[in-house]
């Protein structure tokens, strides 16, 4: 019995043992526990303390590079490593920053170039051309006359270009011609020139008035172009679709298109016509170009050109069995068609969609600059694009075939910008 009795007190106490151990284990794993997360609070919080200080450090490396003009001095600065949790944080701080920025994108769209639907084409006969080709930088542009205000030759936006950097009420250039006091323009000419607008500039304007100032009496009203809109006197004004008009945060270039036809007024900002005057008063002889500037900055011109109207292509073609344009413009030295040539190149489309049994040769030609052998290839390789993107407007390639003549059948002499102008052209012969 004492043995039975004996048998079950061990047994007893050998489950309150196993008991205990496990309470133990227990209470060791509890105890672990709290350690490990007091360790992580303490890590965490040193990291958030180190990040803090970094970002503090940051900030003032900041502050001190930055200048009072605007630039930035290189610095180094720190390099910011966070864990996953403060880096998806950040992902969803910028995301929600950018869905923030692009609805406010999409409340008022953006202007969208449309040059497939161009129809400017420019006169064919050059009256005035000046590039601003060989000028002295810092003197002022030899093509033209002064009226008043302060302007000279100067490199912008790494191209020659003619910087207003002072202007008078009264003031401009207009074109040096043999006699600026005569009506040099004809009943029907166009006008085209390039100008900057500078950057979040308010209702920065470029006048133009079609009388060649102190040497001939107004009898027109002026046309002034801001960066999104045409105003011709106070009669008509009209703004670039989609484009607010008189103010733009991004610095631009705009191609500036005006055809006059006896008493019609038609002005272009890059591919869309923004005015179309059927009548208008008077009798445009000369011109005049000017700017109004502030402490912002000056403003820009280049690539004027003056041309007489001609009698449509397609009459031209009928009478001569080909047309010859200079409206068709390529970069410096490429075969890359500039923007502004889509108005003739969508002509000479339609021409041969409305007239299927048209088919052409088209040939390419320049001036005497540069040797026979790069003028050749560059003629042969211009001529080559201007077929590929009629191909690519939808006329089928078996009406069209491109060569190239390089300088060798000149037009008119190479002696002055307006005939190294009429010498780069584009001729389309029927074949």
């Amino acid at each position: 019995m004492k043995k039975l009795i004996t048998l079950i007190t061990l047994t007893v106490l050998s489950f309150g043992i196993a008991s205990a151990q496990l309470n133990l284990n227990k209470f060791v794993n509890r105890s672990i526990k709290k350690v490990e997360k007091s360790v992580e609070n303490r890590v965490e919080n040193r990291v958030d303390k180190g990040i803090n200080k970094s970002l503090d450090k940051t900030e003032e490396g900041i502050g001190n590079a930055v200048k009072g003009d605007g630039s930035v001095t290189k610095s180094t600065q720190p390099e910011i490593n966070t864990n996953k949790t403060e880096s998806r944080k950040s992902n969803r701080e910028t995301k929600k920053q950018d869905n923030t920025v692009s609805i406010r994108e999409q409340e008022k769209p953006a202007p969208v170039l449309e040059w497939a639907k161009y129809d400017f084409v420019p006169g064919t006969e050059i009256i005035f051309e000046d590039n601003q080709e060989n000028e002295q930088n810092g003197e002022f542009p030899s093509k033209w006359d002064l009226a008043g205000g302060v302007f000279e030759n100067a490199v912008f936006d790494g191209v020659n270009v003619v910087y207003i950097r002072d202007h008078s009420i009264d003031g401009g250039i207009f074109p040096l011609m043999k006699d600026a006091t005569s009506d040099y323009l004809p009943e029907q000419f166009t006008v085209e020139f390039d100008c900057y607008f500078l950057p979040s500039f308010k209702d920065q304007r470029y006048w133009l008035s079609f009388y060649a100032k102190k040497k001939q009496t107004s009898v027109m009203s002026q046309l002034t172009v801001y960066t999104g809109a045409v105003k011709y006197g106070t009669i008509a004004e009209e703004k670039y679709p989609g484009a607010d008009g008189y103010f733009d945060k991004q610095g631009r270039w705009r191609h500036v298109a005006i055809s006059f036809n006896k008493r019609a007024l038609k002005v272009y900002l890059d591919d869309a016509r923004v005015l179309n005057l059927p009548t208008i008063e008077g009798n445009p002889t000369g011109i005049t170009i000017s700017s109004d500037i502030t402490k912002q900055g000056g403003a820009y011109l280049k690539n004027i050109r003056i041309a007489k109207g001609a009698v449509p292509l397609y009459d031209k073609f009928i009478t001569d069995g080909k047309f010859v344009t200079t409206g068709i413009k390529f970069d410096i030295n490429k075969a890359s068609i500039k923007p502004e040539s889509m108005g003739t190149i969508n002509y000479v489309v339609k021409m041969m969609t409305d007239h299927p049994e048209l088919k052409f040769s088209v040939e390419g030609h320049t001036d005497s600059d540069g040797d026979d052998a790069s003028n050749m290839k560059l003629s042969e390789v211009r001529a080559k694009a201007i077929r590929d993107k009629m191909a690519d407007l939808g006329i089928d390639g078996s009406r069209l075939t491109s060569i190239g003549y390089g300088k060798s059948k000149p037009m008119t002499g190479n002696d002055t910008p307006e005939g190294k102008a009429q010498n780069r052209r584009v001729e389309f012969v029927k074949f």
